[in-house]
């Protein structure tokens, strides 16, 4: 188990990679404070805790010591639970759901009610934003980490849902590593890992995978292929280099959501079998992303560090979107509508310096960040007009559609800029944090019509919190933060899509516990409050607008860790009140919004009894309450509870470090539920998945 210094400044590491974990502490050298690095050995190898994030300003921080609530799903959870995506990875958080999508294609995930923005609010090792519209791979990941709430001080402009950052696997040991996989429904994959020290100062790591995507919906089938490079230079003692290169790509059959129903048939039809396919097997969604990320550690002096770092995030698809719509008949008859793309572009370029320092005014101890950041965001908003098809909602058939010729184009550029600042004021047992961002934000959309929207702000957004520590492994915390958020994006089945709604200003306050207990637990507690911005699609028009303000308030709390040497726990749960409180629409004013759960909770246990060395066995637990269908709360779609096992055992005597053979069951117990409830549209949970792994270590 490591043991842990108390963490005095909260400035990037210069001279480890993030995998060491390494934390900052500060020590007197002569009459200059020092920035002091402490390198940590490993954890357990079937660890569930993580007491370090790399997220935001809090990089190197212990959770116990960040006045906000983080979540980080570590690789031996990962690992634990076969995940393969990033939902597999957040549903272990507490008041994650899906939203629009049922899951077979790209991850769209909402945390406490609010969509996390997919072209903003995923980071890449805590800086770049990459682009969330294919699986983000998680083969060359070390682990997940949320960052929930407001994040706009250090991210600039993102939705108060939360931060989701992927941090890379290092090349800080050699590694030679084979995984295959088989599901019960024919998916195939094969991966590797592959890492060497080339000397003391240069390592290289590799991960790439291919495989056959199968997820048990009937006319389904696809591929999916990762590969990504991670290279680290210690060119000298105070200067280093760190390089990210990771691409995926992905084409798969793209199932078809369900509208809503008319109020005369109430809305929401019976469940269908989860392996029913609506669409057509060459309805595809086909996509690619290539992100790459460069960084630069100086430590300047004893006292000073500096970080400089940049990158560009790429991803390009085709789709053919459908939806099913007015089958509420007897006869189950309906209308396929096919929303079809063809070279839709999306990119983000982000660049970014920050010092990170020491100081001490008599009795106060100051952590000091100073940064300043760019993100240049454009995509294409390429489109061609809908089509549509019969279709039976009782007896669905194989369909096609012509290949589209004419295309209308919405571009969108998007400039954020930002200065930053932070202090973290260290005093006995209270530390106090300061910060504020200067942003400066340019939005112009392009209408098919002709119109151009240009949005434009720049304003000043605080956050100050406040810590108090009885012990080392104990914090009380409150904090005020507020963030800029775009108002939103038209989705592809709105009137005009890719509109992009003005921005605005969202506030959040939040107050909790956090603490370590008995030797490898951590707890926390938290309250909180947002309020933000509500958009929504209007049924009258068909078009996405600004419908006033929302309110979010809730409880969190989650125990994550080793409770002994041989049982590992994660547990997590929200209940969360969310509430329109403003409204151009009366009927809105009261309402929960769409797709938001009051309670959410997630459980997931690990057990190795020392009597069988090698062997362990699992099991999970995962929570979704009901939640309205629309703005309006016409309806209700029901709550969910799916459950998950897990065995494996290990055989030390093969290869180098040993065969490790793993079984995994998802949804065990078949059941059938809605999975989403957004824009009007309504999407089916997967069936049960049966899943085999082989790892060997060599």
């Amino acid at each position: 188990m490591r043991q842990y210094s108390r963490m005095a400044t909260l400035a990037l590491s210069c001279a480890m990679p993030a995998e060491a974990l390494a934390q900052q502490a500060t020590e007197q050298k002569g009459d200059q404070p020092v920035l002091e690095e402490i390198v940590i050995t490993a954890d357990r190898p079937d660890s569930f805790r993580a007491d370090l994030v790399q997220v935001g300003t809090f990089r190197n921080a212990r959770i116990i010591d960040v006045p906000l609530t983080v979540n980080v799903v570590p690789d031996k959870l990962l690992r634990s639970q076969a995940a393969s995506s990033i939902y597999d990875a957040l549903r272990n958080t507490a008041g994650v759901t899906r939203s629009q999508l049922g899951g077979s294609t790209y991850d769209n995930i909402a945390i406490r009610g609010i969509l996390i923005e997919n072209r903003t609010s995923y980071r890449l090792n805590g800086s770049l934003p990459i682009i969330n519209l294919v699986d983000l791979p998680l083969e060359n990941k070390d682990r997940v980490e949320v960052l929930k709430g407001v994040g706009a001080l250090y991210y600039g402009f993102a939705p108060p849902s939360g931060i989701v950052n992927l941090v890379t696997k290092r090349p800080d040991r050699n590694v030679t590593q084979f995984t295959s996989s088989v599901t019960n429904y024919g998916a195939l994959n094969g991966a590797v890992d592959f890492s060497r020290r080339i000397s003391d100062r240069f390592g290289v790591r590799f991960n790439g995978s291919a495989g056959i995507v199968e997820t048990g919906v009937k006319r389904f089938d696809g591929d999916r292929y990762v590969a990504a490079v991670a290279a680290d230079w210690q060119a000298s003692d105070a200067l280093k280099f760190r390089f990210d290169a990771e691409h995926v790509a992905k084409d798969v059959t793209e199932p078809s959501a369900l509208q809503l129903l008319p109020a005369a048939f109430g809305f929401v039809p019976a469940i269908p079998d989860p392996r029913t396919n609506f669409g057509g097997r060459n309805l595809r969604y086909d996509a690619w992303a290539t992100n790459v990320l460069g960084r630069v550690d100086w430590r300047i002096s004893s006292a000073w560090a500096l970080t400089v770092e940049g990158g560009q995030a790429l991803t390009v698809r085709n789709r053919d979107f459908s939806q099913l719509e007015n089958y509420g008949s007897a006869s189950g008859n309906g209308t396929l509508r096919v929303f079809r793309t063809r070279d839709q572009r999306f990119r983000n370029r982000n660049a970014r310096a920050e010092l990170a320092g020491v100081v001490e005014t008599g009795p106060l101890k100051h952590n000091l960040i100073v940064g300043a950041s760019s993100n240049w965001r454009w995509q294409n908003g390429r489109n061609s007009t809908a089509v549509t098809v019969p279709q039976n909602f009782l007896d669905p058939r194989d369909v096609e559609v012509p290949e589209p010729t004419v295309f209308t184009v919405t571009p969108l550029d998007i400039t954020d800029k930002g200065i930053y600042a932070v202090d973290r004021i260290q005093f006995a047992m209270v530390e106090l944090i300061a910060g504020l961002r200067y942003s400066d934000y340019k939005s112009v959309t392009r209408l098919p019509s002709g119109t151009v929207n240009r949005f434009a702000i720049d304003k000043m957004t605080p956050s100050v919190s406040a810590i108090v520590k009885p012990g080392k492994d104990l914090s009380i915390y409150a904090s005020y933060l507020e963030g800029l958020e775009e108002g939103g994006t038209a989705p592809i089945n709105s009137a005009v899509p890719g509109d992009v709604l003005p921005p605005a200003v969202s506030k959040q306050y939040e107050a909790g516990i956090k603490g370590a207990a008995l030797t490898g637990v951590i707890f926390q507690l938290a309250a909180f409050q947002i309020d933000r911005p509500s958009a929504f699609t209007d049924p009258a028009d068909n078009r996405f607008k600004l419908a006033g303000r929302a309110r979010y308030r809730g409880i969190e709390g989650s125990v994550t860790g080793e409770v002994t040497r041989e049982l590992s726990i994660y547990l997590s749960g929200q209940y969360l009140d969310a509430k329109t409180r403003s409204a151009v629409n009366a009927r809105l004013i009261g309402k929960r919004p769409e797709n938001t759960p009051k309670w959410t909770a997630s459980l997931y246990t690990e057990y190795r009894p020392k009597a069988i060395s090698g062997f362990a066995v699992g099991g999970g637990m995962f929570y979704v309450g009901d939640r309205a269908v629309n703005n309006f709360n016409d309806a209700f779609v029901d709550g969910y509870t799916t459950f998950s096992a897990s065995a494996r055992y290990k055989f030390e005597q093969i290869g180098k470090d040993g065969l490790t053979l793993q079984l995994n069951a998802d949804n065990l117990t078949g059941k059938r539920y809605w999975s989403t409830a957004s824009n009007g549209l309504l999407a089916v949970g997967l069936p049960t998945q049966v899943k085999l792994t082989a790892r060997l270590g060599l």
